[in-house]
């Protein structure tokens, strides 16, 4: 009997729209991001990926010796895939989302494949007058009237300057257009296949989550890409989070969670580790009878240079 194809598990660490007041169990410091990284890795995450926050102000940071000190931390306890983001925050300027990345040449990092308003101000309102630090209301507030940008010669940028370094993509695609975006870069040989897509449901400025928004991206994935033809993986946030991961992992793709996407671990409860978010989706999936990949399988599915050839 052939062996099934394991489901591979992300956890995002830590990204740059929750805020520390939004929960007291949120990464926030180099720290604390290592710390739950190593934590998710042991309880089954085969890919972490990963932002850096400033260790005083908890702000997102593209500081490359905080970057340094994080990766290197985590890797001397795990062997998991280390995943470097490229699109930092919304108020990062492109240099600054390479610097890092570019330095440390990750096995994988993301690629926004679409510019796109990206709304966390909605958020804000629920955590009047709590607010840890003084930039967080102000930070949560310029999503308004800002655009993550992430046009056609950004993403040639990522592409051209990341695969100098044989680092490949986790293609992060929150609409339908950022697809066309993706088969358009694949077209024009800026793509190694398979490609490694990942599904984004949920996120205002993006489409929106349930069934059957997710059907539609994946069957688009399918006539773009063809059937099989790629790897692939969901994730939506807030109270979609395991909802959305339950369905990719029935479908055959792979999932992600972590407290970038969702701070919860079910209705009205905080989760107080991204671990504690891995060991719910892993739970599911072996529910399902099947197994979760390992960081070796992970790296043979999605083509991946192997941790001895990273920089850092």
């Amino acid at each position: 009997m052939a062996k099934s194809k394991p489901t591979i598990i992300t956890c995002a660490i830590t990204g740059a729209t929750h805020t520390p007041t939004m929960s007291p169990h949120l990464p926030v410091t180099p720290d604390a991001i290592i710390e739950q990284a190593i934590g998710a890795a042991k309880a089954g995450a085969a890919i972490l990926h990963l932002h850096a926050r400033d260790a005083q102000t908890q702000r997102p940071t593209a500081d490359i010796d905080t970057w340094l000190h994080i990766l290197r931390s985590i890797r001397d306890e795990t062997d998991a895939v280390l995943n470097m983001t490229t699109g930092g925050s919304t108020f990062m300027e492109i240099a600054d989302r390479l610097s890092a990345p570019m330095t440390a040449s990750p096995e994988l990092c993301s690629c926004n494949m679409g510019s796109m308003n990206f709304g966390t101000y909605a958020m804000k309102d629920k955590y009047a007058g709590q607010w840890i630090n003084d930039w967080e209301e102000d930070y949560l507030e310029a999503s308004r009237g800002a655009i993550f940008r992430n046009t056609f010669a950004d993403i040639e940028t990522i592409m051209t300057k990341m695969s100098e370094g044989d680092t490949r993509f986790e293609f992060e695609c929150y609409d339908v257009g950022h697809l066309y975006n993706l088969k358009h870069m694949m077209d024009r040989g800026f793509v190694k296949k398979p490609p490694f897509i990942q599904i984004i449901v949920g996120t205002l400025g993006g489409i929106g989550p349930g069934p059957e928004n997710l059907m539609f991206m994946k069957e688009t994935a399918d006539r773009l890409f063809g059937t099989g033809q790629y790897e692939w993986s969901v994730l939506s946030g807030g109270r979609h989070q395991m909802n959305m991961a339950t369905m990719a992992a029935t479908m055959g793709g792979n999932v992600r969670v972590g407290l970038e996407d969702s701070l919860y671990a079910g209705r009205g409860k905080l989760a107080e580790s991204n671990a504690e978010q891995v060991t719910m989706i892993r739970g599911i999936i072996e529910g399902l009878s099947n197994r979760i990949a390992t960081p070796d399988e992970a790296r043979e599915l999605l083509g991946l240079k192997g941790s001895a050839a990273v920089k850092f």
